[in-house]
């Protein structure tokens, strides 16, 4: 899953794709580089970031979910948003996948991913209930069996759980989690991590987001061999390279 942010306020490539140009060459450069998913999103989740209302998010995802279908009507797009509104509209414009990083926070966002029988990332998000590391994998195996539950009851069979590296957890307990990743394949549904170039490989490398490529690539793999389906990454280049190398060791 490649990461297309068209925000000026994300923590590592704000910014860099806000012109139509440079949106799509962007899409053109992961499409040939391997990605299978473009998640594409309007509002950056990093502390502190500049707010941006759901008028603002619906009409740029809109606009720019429209022109990447036009010129690459192949692609399978992945939303980033939290605001049921704006995913009600971009599943009818042609998105592909829902990636909610609020674990359902709007109220109507299970009713219009069953509505549409969207495929949905279902994200822990623990910013506003801190735990500690003892009681994290009970807390997040409940909150994802609860949610699945009422996900399938509306209708949502394409359920992906995320454990929301990052959202309200310390650099502890996301180390801890890649760990322990094993533990929720009980859920029987496919893990999406979003690890790429966090400021939990910045803390212990004591590096910014530009050089974290290295602890990106490692921290992946890991997640790879305990059990991630899905890598959301910025270098879509080298974690294709590391997906393809992990298939053949474990063909073997």
């Amino acid at each position: 899953m490649g990461i297309l942010n068209i925000t000026e306020d994300s923590f590592f490539d704000g910014g860099r794709y806000i012109s139509e140009t440079a949106v799509l060459k962007r899409v053109e450069q992961m499409l040939e580089e391997g990605t299978t998913i473009i998640d594409l999103g309007a509002v950056s989740t990093k502390p502190n970031a500049i707010k941006v209302d759901e008028n603002q998010e619906f009409t740029s995802i809109q606009k720019h979910l429209r022109l990447i279908l036009s010129h690459f009507p192949e692609a399978h797009i992945s939303i980033d948003t939290f605001r049921a509104a704006v995913a009600d509209m971009a599943i009818q414009e042609g998105a592909a996948l829902i990636n909610d990083v609020s674990g359902g926070a709007d109220l109507n966002m299970f009713e219009v991913v069953g509505k549409h029988q969207a495929p949905y990332i279902l994200t822990h998000n623990n910013r506003n209930q801190p735990l500690t590391t003892q009681e994290l994998t009970s807390n997040m195996l409940s909150f994802f069996g609860n949610n699945i539950e009422i996900l399938l009851s509306k209708g949502v069979k394409d359920i992906i759980i995320d454990l929301g590296f990052g959202f309200g957890k310390t650099t502890e307990q996301n180390y801890y989690l890649i760990h322990h990743l094993e533990t929720f394949l009980i859920l029987n549904f496919p893990i999406v991590v979003g690890i790429s170039r966090k400021s939990m490989i910045q803390k212990i490398l004591k590096t910014s987001p530009a050089e974290s490529l290295t602890g990106t690539i490692t921290l992946n793999t890991v997640a790879l061999q305990r059990g991630a389906s899905i890598l959301r990454v910025h270098d879509v280049k080298q974690c294709a390279e590391i997906i393809k190398l992990t298939n053949v060791l474990y063909s073997l």
